[in-house]
């Protein structure tokens, strides 16, 4: 495995992690690390560094939920043409081509319910080639992004002793 792989997959676990922490694990020099971070972001591999927040230990209000779309694709753009419309809405977190019944998998962020539903009916649903939707409520997040949210699994069961 190649020293760029090595680094990608230390930092997708740690984003935090220093260049001489990186070095340390894997045995190489801190200047070669800071030139392979430097040449994966100038060549857009490290697109962002992203921090995993569960907003259910916070007070801030985040309602979230997953749009399924179908579309008509464009002659000529296929499905990339819609999906960049899609994915230039503030709203939307994240857009994904599918195979399935629906073409496309977005993400939506918003204050409330009616945001969002607001938002798929005055927005989404309306766009030329977006032949219908599917909207479901993200209700509570056990695991994101590789990360378990959970303060730890609690035993339920009842004690039984003889």
């Amino acid at each position: 495995m190649n020293i760029e792989v090595k680094v990608l997959e230390i930092l997708e676990q740690n984003p935090k992690l220093s260049a001489q922490e990186i070095a340390v694990m894997l045995g190489e020099d801190k200047e070669n690390i800071e030139e392979v971070i430097k040449k994966l972001e100038e060549d857009k591999v490290i697109v962002k560094y992203h921090t995993i927040i569960n907003w259910e230990k916070t007070e801030k209000e985040v309602v979230e939920a997953i749009v399924e779309v179908k579309v008509t694709p464009q002659r000529g753009f296929g499905y990339d043409a819609i999906a960049k419309r899609i994915y230039k809405f503030p709203e939307v977190k994240a857009v994904y081509l599918l195979s399935g019944d629906y073409d496309l998998h977005v993400v939506v962020e918003g204050k409330s319910m009616k945001d969002i539903a607001q938002f798929v009916g005055s927005k989404l649903a309306p766009l030329e080639y977006v032949l219908s939707t599917a909207t479901h409520f993200i209700m509570k997040k056990y695991k994101d992004a590789g990360v378990i949210l959970e303060d730890g699994e609690k035993d339920d069961r009842e004690v039984i002793t003889p």
